[in-house]
């Protein structure tokens, strides 16, 4: 089965959202220029509203070593996700101050735009190597040079819920991994978090999350930086999908999002 990262968490009901969707891993980001970057107290916050069973990887651009380790040491972070110039000799140098040697879990970012570089990532000491366009702009790139990879990996790079199916079927990933496609006026999305793991759990042929079942509707009102859920009424699955549909006639700033009561 391919399993699920949605990454970027920065907000206390991204969480929770998280917690009823159930990925296997979510990702906070350590790199300070992102416009998702978290600071270390409010990783720790969020990892303690976190469900044990979805693991918290930390994403970082050439952090100091010994920051990422004093991260795992203190169980705000589970894994270790490296986007910058990381080399074997970080990884080794990672793998020995947290004192898990072999057993701490790190993976290596490689931005693909040829086979060499593709056949690079493979010679990665790293636990899992992560193919992807480009440093989080959102881009597909051409998933023909994955098709030869032995190496367990993940796929990233402009996948939403709409093309993240296909890319499962095509290329069995180990896991695949998600940031702006869940997203909506530069926010996490509810409902789109729930689609997209909705699509790759169809994808992997297992039995697929459904965003309705069992859950209370709402709208959310999202407008630039903040996404602040207003309850309407409880509802049925269609009638929400009409008022839903009505609502988008009027304002592109009205969502859907879906929270369980």
């Amino acid at each position: 089965m391919t399993r699920v990262k949605l990454c970027g968490m920065m907000r206390p009901e991204d969480i929770q959202a998280v917690n009823e969707i159930k990925p296997e891993y979510i990702g906070f980001v350590f790199a300070k220029k992102s416009r998702r970057y978290v600071s270390k107290e409010q990783a720790k916050m969020l990892k303690e509203m976190l469900d044990p069973a979805v693991k918290a990887v930390g994403v970082f651009v050439n952090e100091p070593v010994e920051n990422v380790a004093d991260l795992l040491n203190e169980g705000i972070v589970d894994m270790a996700q490296l986007h910058g110039v990381e080399d074997e000799a970080y990884i080794c140098r990672l793998r020995e101050l947290t004192g898990r040697g072999e057993d701490t879990f790190i993976i290596k970012a490689v931005q693909v735009k040829s086979e060499a570089d593709v056949k690079a990532g493979e010679q990665s000491g790293a636990d899992l190597v992560l193919f992807d366009a480009g440093a989080g702009d959102g881009k597909v790139f051409n998933w023909k040079l994955l098709e030869n990879v032995k190496r367990p990996y993940f796929l990233a790079g402009g996948l939403d819920p709409e093309n993240v199916r296909d890319a499962v079927e095509r290329l069995r990933p180990f896991g695949v991994d998600v940031s702006s496609g869940i997203e909506s006026f530069g926010v996490k999305d509810a409902l789109k978090m729930a689609k997209f793991v909705a699509a790759v759990r169809k994808g992997s042929g297992s039995n697929a999350f459904s965003v309705r079942n069992g859950l209370t509707y709402y709208l959310s009102l999202s407008t630039g930086f903040r996404h602040a859920p207003v309850r309407l009424h409880r509802t049925t699955s269609a009638a929400f999908g009409q008022l839903r549909s009505r609502c988008g006639q009027l304002t592109s700033k009205m969502t859907a999002c879906v929270y369980k009561e």
